[in-house]
């Protein structure tokens, strides 16, 4: 969940919002109903009211809907827009939106459900010929060179501290992608299109592709620099391409296992795999490297994913195992136990009482007690 502040970032970010706000400006038609998926503070909901919307519906399961409430009655909108507190997938509108608007992502698109809450949301809630905003993204990846970035994974897991060494963690980090900046002159090769999303069409929140460059220059490999670009509509988008205007999202970077010096005419293949798995993605990037001089010289093999980047232990794998028979452990019994009151009748007070009685040894106090089952009714009750 994002803070205030950092939707005041996103707000602050003039490329993203004035984009946004041409886009609304293009789309809304006197009596549009507009939904906003992941309306934030409700700065779109609010702008979709003055181009002249009937009715906005702004979706938002952070807390941070309270600020939106609270700007909307104090822009005259509270009329026209109902807030609701909840995850879009949960959502039954009483009429279809003209114009789904929302921006889910995070780094990049595929970001935790975001794919799945607009393939969902464009099949139950937006009319036939409705307008999806963006309407595109499209991502974007070239060989980098970056010396400084690679440092931040490697670095510190390939040097002795205090005579201690600990390149154990080196192949963890090294499966780990992170957010990262780019110039212009770090690519070594041209950019080629990852993946187009097409969110009047997508059928399927993962990715593959297969990509080949060759080396435009000599110079050294670190990794796999990933962006997108985004048409919000007709005429209208953004781009945070190395080169382009800083943005919030920045681009991503994805290390080699090891840095791979390049000559000019150098053949790099890359096949990239991304996969939703549960609340996020598991990435996979396969790199090979042939030298210009001869065709059968490797200079490079690599295998690399997310899925190597946490260490798990044998004892943590066997509870994930299709045959393991797990029964609840003493915090398993404790929210066991909370649940089975959540029964519409039984208070939390009168809750928190049971559980400090019934578990002592783990509430000290009772409003210990009461702000576990607090959490818990947060969580899962209606």
């Amino acid at each position: 969940m994002y803070s205030v502040f950092s939707y005041g970032s996103m707000i602050a970010d003039r490329v993203r919002t004035d984009a946004y706000v041409q886009a609304l400006r293009q789309a809304v038609r006197p009596g549009s109903v507009v939904l906003d998926i992941g309306t934030g503070t409700g700065i779109f909901a609010m702008l979709a009211c003055r181009f002249g919307a009937r009715r906005v519906y702004a979706i938002e399961p952070d807390d941070a809907i309270s600020v939106a409430r609270e700007a909307a009655a104090a822009n005259g909108f509270s009329e026209r827009i109902e807030f609701i507190q909840e995850l879009s997938t949960r959502v039954t509108l009483p009429e279809q939106a003209n114009i789904i608007i929302s921006d889910l992502r995070g780094i990049l698109p595929l970001f935790q459900h975001h794919l799945p809450a607009i393939m969902d949301a464009r099949k139950r809630l937006l009319a036939p010929d409705g307008i999806l905003i963006p309407r595109r993204d499209s991502l974007w990846a070239a060989i980098a060179q970056a010396p400084e970035l690679y440092k931040e994974h490697a670095a510190v897991w390939e040097d002795d501290i205090h005579n201690l060494t600990l390149i154990s963690g080196r192949r963890f980090a090294i499966n780990t992608w992170r957010k990262g900046r780019m110039k212009p002159e770090q690519m070594l090769t041209e950019p080629e299109c990852l993946a187009t999303l097409d969110y009047k069409t997508l059928d399927s929140c993962d990715i593959s592709a297969e990509l080949t460059w060759t080396a435009l220059r000599e110079g050294v490999a670190h990794g796999i620099s990933i962006w997108f670009d985004t048409s919000l509509i007709g005429g209208v988008g953004f781009s945070n391409a190395p080169g382009s205007q800083e943005l919030i999202y920045g681009s991503a970077f994805f290390p080699l296992a090891e840095p791979v010096t390049l000559s000019p005419d150098d053949t790099i293949s890359v096949a990239i795999r991304a996969d939703l798995v549960g609340d996020d993605y598991i990435w996979r990037w396969d790199t090979r490297v042939t030298g210009r001089n001869s065709p059968g010289e490797v200079k490079a093999n690599f295998t690399q994913s997310t899925f190597f980047a946490t260490p798990l232990s044998l004892a943590q794998l066997r509870k994930r195992a299709s045959n393991h028979a797990p029964s609840l452990n003493e915090d398993g019994q404790i929210e066991h136990f909370i649940l089975s009151l959540m029964d519409g009748k039984t208070s939390l007070e009168e809750t928190a009482h049971r559980v400090s009685d019934k578990f002592p040894e783990h509430f000290a106090k009772w409003s210990d007690a009461l702000t576990r089952v607090s959490e818990l009714s947060l969580k899962f009750s209606r």
